[in-house]
């Protein structure tokens, strides 16, 4: 109680509330305009957080994480483009039915869908995690470096459409985390005597150089567009709002359903709300007694997909409090921020900070408070602003991402760095490359290097990560995620084969 106590004085300080209600509206804002993902949002908003209490500056990443979250449901309504990955099957239900002339319906059926899926996430969090680092503490580097490596097969067998490439784009960010000094001794490697190398590639560095610069450079690809000016979003929107939190309270079951598959798919690495916001949907659908209705714009599609992709939020933090796990590439960047701030991530995190965990648990809460009363109340502000055109919006954002790599070490050298990482990240997207795999192995290439380090100085015999029963059932994990996405993949080409045979 003392630790709760304590947490809730920071986050419900009026000083802290209002940096999160900016922050909720940096996220709707960014999620809302198509390109500008969530990621990047969170990117250019820790910067602004290292002169922050770490509990502050986490409560207003989370506001932005939330707040981003459904910020994709803007454009997925009203132009049928997903403003986020996580939106995807969102404009399946919800276009259709603004294009029937019920806009205001389908947006806010999503901010209410939205809204009670973080809140019952927070609620399978706050269960789930305890628990979990209870029985995290008494893991050993060995079960510590297989699981990392089930992290990243899980990562590489879920994101994007090739397992071999998701598998290709891990090994690339396990490359890039061994350039500059080693985590164990410090001694310099991989840097080919180059200086600028010398204190290796920081991990946010990349982070905003592959998932920001990529995307500002592909969305500049149609210099045409740029030049007309192109509005992203027109119209008025008219809202119902408590006609559509009857739509979507009165569909318990589906609201439930969808929310605890958002929370189970947030905790695998590597999996976040896009693959979330789209199994949720899928269950719904082959749940419903009517499924020949999904996709004319039925309110239990919009229901299914916005409440799995905001869940995952509270099931992302699931693997990041109780292991040091990031469960996504934001997760990492909140991970990157507590470490920022000399908190140590793992196991002993809910022990050590109690009054920080509780804190993150309350302001997950409280930014889906702040969410909601921002949609609710702003929206016709936030779609004048997804009005302006790109050729201002993607300079403005450049020059965030420039100042933001050169604040984090004052080095001119990081820039040079964002600039060469930018170009791989753009070739690795134009090649159909998943991007998370790299940056998650990025965090996790130091992380799991040190334990099987530790594993082997501690024991030099390799036959305990195989005779240790809990190390053994993550490579057994490891093994059947890879066969189950190869097995996954062989089954939707011959598909695809097959339909394109002459009848």
């Amino acid at each position: 109680m003392d630790a709760f106590l304590q947490g809730a004085a920071v986050v419900l300080s009026p000083e802290t509330l209002i940096y999160m209600l900016v922050g909720s509206i940096a996220g709707i804002v960014a999620a809302a305009i198509p390109g500008f993902t969530v990621t990047m949002a969170i990117v250019l908003t820790l910067p602004l957080t290292f002169a922050m209490d770490p509990l502050q500056g986490i409560a207003v990443m989370l506001a932005v994480y939330v707040g981003g979250y459904t910020g994709g449901l803007i454009s997925a309504a009203l132009l049928g483009i997903p403003g986020t990955p996580s939106a995807v099957a969102t404009t399946f239900d919800a276009f259709p039915m603004a294009r029937r002339g019920e806009p205001g319906r389908a947006l806010s059926i999503g901010v209410w869908a939205s809204f009670l899926g973080t809140v019952i996430s927070t609620a399978v969090l706050i269960v789930a995690a305890p628990p979990l680092a209870v029985f995290a503490v008494r893991l050993g580097p060995w079960e510590y470096f297989s699981l990392i490596v089930f992290a990243l097969t899980i990562v590489a067998s879920l994101v994007g459409h090739s397992a071999t490439r998701g598998l290709i784009a891990a090994l690339i960010g396990l490359a890039i985390s061994t350039v500059g000094a080693d985590p164990m001794m410090g001694q310099p490697r991989f840097d080919f005597g180059l200086e600028v190398l010398q204190a290796g590639l920081p991990f946010l560095v990349v982070l905003i150089g592959i998932f920001a610069i990529s995307q500002l450079a592909s969305e500049v690809e149609d210099a045409g567009a740029i030049r007309r000016g192109e509005k992203v979003v027109t119209g008025s929107i008219d809202f119902r709002v408590w006609d559509a939190m009857r739509d979507v309270v009165m569909r318990p079951v589906n609201l439930i359903r969808s929310s605890v598959v958002g929370v189970a798919i947030g905790a695998l690495p590597g999996a976040g709300g896009s693959i979330a916001n789209l199994v949720a949907y899928d269950q719904a659908k082959r749940a419903s007694k009517t499924p020949e209705t999904f996709g004319t714009g039925t309110p239990e599609g919009v229901v299914a997909s916005e409440s799995g992709n905001s869940a995952t939020a509270g099931g992302g933090l699931i693997p990041l409090i109780a292991l040091g796990i990031p469960g996504s590439a934001v997760d990492a960047i909140l991970m990157a921020s507590l470490m920022v701030h000399g908190i140590s991530v793992g196991p002993r995190l809910i022990m050590d900070n109690a009054d920080l965990v509780y804190g993150m648990f309350l302001a997950m809460v409280v930014s889906s408070l702040l969410m909601l009363v921002v949609c609710l109340t702003f929206m016709r502000a936030f779609l004048r602003v997804a009005e302006v055109p790109k050729w201002a919006i993607v300079p403005l954002v450049l020059v965030c991402c420039v100042v933001g790599s050169f604040a984090l070490n004052n080095r001119v050298t990081d820039l040079y760095l964002l600039g060469a990482v930018g170009v791989l990240g753009y070739a690795l997207r134009a090649l159909d490359f998943p991007l998370a795999p790299l940056v998650l192995g990025v965090i996790l290439g130091p992380i799991a290097e040190t334990n099987l380090r530790r594993a082997l100085m501690t024991d030099a015999d390799w036959s305990l990560f195989f005779t240790r029963p809990v190390s053994l059932i993550f490579l057994v994990l490891a093994v059947l995620s890879i066969a189950w996405s190869v097995r996954a993949h062989m089954r939707a080409r011959r598909k695809a084969d097959d339909r394109k045979e002459p009848a």
